[in-house]
């Protein structure tokens, strides 16, 4: 699937990539809305019912990722309700074993992630992952999602990599298209973001069950 002897530089996603999205997909489907009905004497669906067309409207945007903007937005702290959760942050499998892997092949390797700084500081401290990267970046530094194609050229002056040579794995079928359109020349999706969900429609591009599928056979230099 990979011709690891054409890879120099190795852009990964965090959340539905190498971390489980159920952990997500739980905290803003459930548990946010718990805590807002909660505080405001609703039941959960009454407050899903307010706070989901919230959500609907960010999509795609920097906010929809926002820690700090949904704190505001929803009078929540969100930071603090994370961490009530964090016992369902998971890595998924086979990961570990990949990051060694690319460790001691001497590829540049960058967690590449919407995710704002709060969050992917709970999750790098709860997964003890935080070493395996040469960098660390938020999408929040450059006030631009990954779906916005102008964020991958203010990346590329920030963290240099040649398009050609370089390998993203992102579990989002808009980031990968965005990516695509800047000329990120290998690109890979992610069929089960969230372990509990069924297998995704990545369209047209190629995708891996778990990292189990890349074969590190050649990535060795």
């Amino acid at each position: 699937m990979i011709d690891w002897q054409a890879i120099d530089s190795v852009l990964l996603d965090m959340d539905g990539t190498l971390l489980d999205l159920h952990f997500d997909n739980h905290f803003w489907l459930e548990h946010v809305p718990l805590r807002y009905g909660e505080d405001r004497g609703m039941t959960t669906e009454e407050a899903k019912a307010e706070v989901f067309p919230q959500f609907k409207a960010m999509e795609g945007t920097i906010e929809w990722y926002s820690v700090d903007y949904w704190s505001d937005a929803l009078d929540l702290d969100i930071a603090a309700l994370k961490s009530e959760v964090s016992h369902l942050i998971a890595i998924h499998p086979h990961v570990i074993e990949f990051l060694d892997a690319l460790k001691n092949s001497h590829r540049r390797v960058v967690l590449v992630t919407n995710a704002h700084i709060k969050s992917l500081d709970l999750k790098m401290d709860h997964t003890q992952l935080r070493g395996h990267f040469h960098r660390l970046i938020c999408s929040h530094s450059y006030h631009l999602p990954k779906e916005e194609p102008e964020f991958w050229a203010r990346l590329q002056q920030d963290e240099p990599f040649d398009p050609l040579r370089s390998l993203l794995i992102d579990d989002s079928i808009p980031v990968l298209k965005s990516a695509q359109s800047f000329g990120i020349a290998h690109l890979l999706a992610v069929y089960k973001p969230d372990s509990r969900k069924p297998k995704k429609d990545v369209g047209q591009f190629q995708a891996i069950h778990s990292f189990k599928d890349i074969s590190l056979d050649s990535a060795v230099k």
